[in-house]
């Protein structure tokens, strides 16, 4: 095996990377059927003798890249699988080359410093107070759990008792408070606590999915409530402003589920949703949603660093050194050796600045409105009210709606999810990219248009007569105008993205129903 330069790798596989985001916009979403099944060239038995390492590149971007999925590009709109800034790759490669542990400041004082830096701007960019102490993690789901470690050792503590050191076994119970709309990752970290995913008292929420505080429970010092900074589903924000003065009276704890949301604490012109979520005492986020930093980025956030050093901190004989009063990343982790995450947070904070950031989060809400607007003229059902970067829309029945999803997955020029919202079947679209413009939007609402309509035609072949059924229309026919009743678009009486979401970002009237769709 012969072995080439350092330098000739590095530059062999920055060429690739290159062309390979220079390409993203041109390539269907999915993976085409002949570039997963040339992975199967992939599976072979451990070699005796090496391979050279230009070649290992070689056949990992030849083959491997068709095999992505394109969610480094501008029309994916599934699972809120946020893009990369370019100078956060870069950042990224960057510490991949210097190859730090972030465990320790003395392994790494580079990576130690980036972490500083970073909460410091978020804690100023979140409104939270500078006591405020946080880590970086793998994502929103381990940041959770962080948190609610945090908020466990608070809790009992205030018992007499030391859950690190004696368990949970004969602990004090506590009790946790979640809506029904609380997300999935947050069940899970309550299940690897040993609090149990089966033992939350689940509060009712309205039609926005927003957590119901009348239906609260009472809470008291023995009470974890967690609330959500932006719905998986709707976007919306649960009233965190009376559940923190509820919890704060009666000596509760509040988590906030940010993963989807937290960041629209940055933009002063979301405040009617944000409002007083900076009064809980912790907080979950990532950055490879909206702030488009590489995967893997989370952030744990606690008000009182002690409760999360508690919970986390080690010590060894081995482990000796550091300066005392200086914050060590290990004290703050459930993660001892890790990689350096805070080198892209802080590349993409001081790249873009507070006004980019605040402009990011325009970016998203106002390109979901922008789908919301042009899926209504179509005379399609707008679900939900689009406050953030969340579009829920439903093509008919449930059959018809999973159909127009699949083949707009199938076509290959956007992509989008399904789900289930308050027992309608929904396309779910979740605006995350900052390589999204306004054109890639109008490209997929496109798509989505030729993808309800070839739906449509399939259902009319699949008649066996060949003729359409009652009630069909062409797509001329469904055009605004044609057939269709007077409707309001949503939005449609904001001036400006900037400006509070308000009542006119309401479900729209739609065109007539089409008899034959109760039919699929």
């Amino acid at each position: 095996m012969e072995k080439a330069p350092t330098q000739i790798i590095l530059q062999d596989a920055c060429e690739r990377a290159a062309g390979y985001l220079q390409g993203i916009k041109f390539r269907p979403i999915l993976a085409s059927s002949r570039a997963v099944q040339r992975l199967e060239e992939l599976r072979h038995g451990l070699p005796y003798k090496g391979v050279d390492a230009l070649e290992v590149v070689r056949q990992l971007d030849e083959i491997g890249s068709p095999a992505t999925v394109a969610t480094a590009g501008g029309r994916y709109f599934g699972l809120v699988i946020g893009g990369a800034l370019p100078v956060t790759v870069a950042a990224n490669w960057l510490a991949t080359a210097w190859d730090q542990n972030a465990c320790f400041r003395w392994t790494s004082p580079i990576a130690a410093t980036l972490e500083d830096v970073s909460l410091l701007w978020l804690r100023e960019l979140f409104g939270l107070p500078p006591e405020t102490a946080g880590a970086f993690v793998s994502g929103a789901s381990m940041a959770s759990f962080s948190a609610l470690a945090a908020a466990r050792h608070a809790l009992l503590a205030r018992q007499g008792w030391d859950v690190e050191a004696l368990g949970l076994y004969g602990a004090p119970q506590l009790r946790v408070v979640v809506s029904e709309e609380i997300h999935v990752t947050v069940l899970k970290a309550l299940a690897l606590l040993g609090l149990g995913r089966e033992c939350v008292i689940r509060v009712p929420t309205d039609k926005r999915g927003r957590l119901q505080v009348d239906q609260m429970p009472t809470l008291d010092d023995r009470t974890i409530v967690c609330i959500q900074a932006g719905n998986v589903n709707t976007g919306d924000f649960d009233p965190a402003a009376e559940v923190c003065r509820l919890a704060r009276a009666a000596g509760a704890w509040v988590h906030v589920d940010g993963a989807l949301g937290l960041w629209a604490l940055a933009n002063p012109a979301l405040s009617v949703l944000t409002d007083g979520f900076a009064e809980a005492d912790s907080w979950a986020t990532d950055g490879h949603k909206w702030l488009n930093v590489p995967y893997d980025s989370g952030i744990v956030l606690v008000r009182q660093a002690a409760y999360l050093r508690a919970a986390m901190s080690m010590s060894a004989a081995y482990l000796a050194g550091g300066v005392e009063g200086d914050r060590e990343p290990s004290h703050y982790t459930p993660e001892s050796s890790r990689r350096a995450r805070g080198v892209e947070i802080w590349a993409a904070l001081l790249h873009l600045g507070r006004d980019g950031l605040v402009a990011l989060v325009a970016q998203y809400c106002r390109q979901a409105l922008q789908f919301a607007q042009g899926l209504a003229a179509y005379g399609y059902e707008i679900l939900n009210e689009v406050v953030l970067n969340q579009v829920l829309v439903s093509f008919g029945s449930a059959r018809t709606t999973l159909a127009v999803i699949e083949a707009i997955q199938a076509e290959g020029v956007c992509w989008c999810g399904g789900t289930v919202w308050q027992g309608r079947t929904a396309m779910r679209i979740s605006v995350a990219n900052l390589a999204t413009t306004e054109l890639d939007v109008e490209l997929s609402l496109q798509a989505i248009d030729r993808a309800v309509e070839k739906v449509r035609l399939d259902s009319v072949h699949s008649d066996g007569l060949g003729q359409r059924k009652p009630g069909y229309r062409t797509e001329a026919d469904q055009r605004p105008g044609k057939n269709n009743e007077n409707r309001m678009v949503p939005g449609s009486g904001c001036s400006t993205l900037t400006s509070p979401p308000c009542s006119c970002m309401i479900a729209v009237t739609i065109a007539r129903p089409r008899p034959y769709e109760s039919e699929l």
